[in-house]
């Protein structure tokens, strides 16, 4: 049997993970350990099983509470295309859920609908008709026929009210579901989640996501500065590949899931470093009426589309007082500045300090907006 290696996992570009030996001590983590380092070797596991698609064995995640209390008709929704969903005790396989056909939902049919809130907050389920267009592994976003962009199709709907904007992206969902199911139900729908592109099941989390009124942001692996001891996996768009091979390895993830705003990147401090790889990265990117919000790592990085960098890290320090206190630091940005974007892991301490604050932030003055509303073209 192949031994796995598992890579230094980092959140996002969020600073290294402490090692396994201080994960176990830590009295935040000790319960969700397995699902924090499962993340760190997910990568491995990708390619070790091959690409993701509907005929392959998948990874596997614990869902029986996210069934009992998923929206009506989600499960529903994640019926595979071959064969019903198999539940083995606690254990759900998942496989993407199955898209309209082509032909019913026509791209370039007429213009697509008035985007609006629903009744409870929800956003409109994806795909919207007018922003998906058929691609060699999936449907791709695209730029509707009247010009607007799956950028503003997707994105929370947000009216300003005056007030200095903070907004918060939590990521490194849909690998632990216990996880991703606390951060889709308790975080504040203006808090915009970033999902794992490699995750099983990735179609039916946005939906659920989007049906509790969250914007969804899709996480692209990236080469890091440490590759290859810290590897993203089978489809990390690398520095030195030429315009092409990027454009295909980002039509990969792109073709994954509908119902996403925008790109943040997994890693990929030597890659956002370059101007040729970032160029080729930003102008596919661009092209396809997406936003790009990155975790600091790119805060001086235009590109010709709708941008936002995260200006600070919340939980570079696993504990409840130093997240406590880059919150508030988060928040007096904002008041000087007029607005601040944070970022932060789903570890449980996160999770739980987030949906606190989360509470009370508008309290003290300022606008939970999601992490669209600060976005601009640069």
């Amino acid at each position: 049997m192949a031994m796995i290696a598992i890579p230094q996992f980092k959140a996002l570009r969020f600073g290294p993970v402490p090692g396994v030996g201080a994960v176990l001590r830590s009295p935040y983590l000790r319960a969700g350990a397995a699902g924090a380092l499962f993340m760190g070797a997910a990568a491995t596991l990708v390619n070790l099983m091959g690409p993701a698609d509907g005929d392959r064995a998948g990874m596997r995640l614990s869902m029986a509470q996210a069934l009992t209390s998923a929206p009506a008709g989600w499960r529903e929704a994640l019926k595979p295309a071959h064969g019903p969903v198999v539940v083995t005790q606690d254990i759900v396989k998942l496989s993407a859920r199955p898209l309209a056909p082509l032909a019913a939902v026509s791209w370039n049919g007429p213009a697509a609908p008035t985007l609006r809130t629903m009744d409870g907050g929800a956003l409109p389920p994806s795909p919207i008709a007018g922003f998906f267009a058929p691609g060699p592994g999936g449907p791709l976003p695209v730029i509707a026929r009247d010009g607007r962009t799956p950028a503003e199709a997707y994105a929370r709907p947000f009216a300003s009210n005056g007030r200095p904007k903070i907004g918060l992206v939590v990521g490194g969902l849909g690998l632990n579901a216990r996880a991703t199911q606390q951060a889709i139900e308790t975080l504040r729908p203006e808090i915009t989640l970033s999902f794992v592109a490699y995750a099983e099941g990735l179609q039916g989390w946005i939906d659920m996501a989007r049906a509790h009124g969250h914007e969804v942001l899709l996480e692209t692996p990236m080469e890091p500065i440490d590759y290859p001891d810290n590897d993203p996996g089978p489809y990390t768009l690398m520095t030195e590949a030429q315009p092409p091979e990027t454009v295909k390895k980002l039509e990969w993830v792109l073709s994954r899931a509908t119902g996403y705003f925008g790109l943040t990147n997994y890693l990929g401090s030597r890659f956002l470093a370059n101007d040729q790889a970032y160029q080729a990265f930003a102008g596919a990117v661009g092209g396809r009426g997406l936003a790009f919000i990155d975790d600091g790592a790119a805060a001086r990085r235009g590109g010709n589309l709708a941008r936002a960098s995260a200006e600070r890290v919340i939980d570079d320090k696993l504990s409840g007082p130093a997240i406590d206190q880059q919150l508030a630091a988060l928040e007096a940005g904002a008041l000087q500045r007029g607005q601040a974007l944070g970022a932060g892991f789903a570890y449980p301490v996160t999770l739980e300090k987030v949906a606190r604050w989360g509470e009370s932030v508008e309290q003290r003055g300022l606008q939970l907006a999601p992490a669209s509303a600060l976005a601009a073209k640069r």
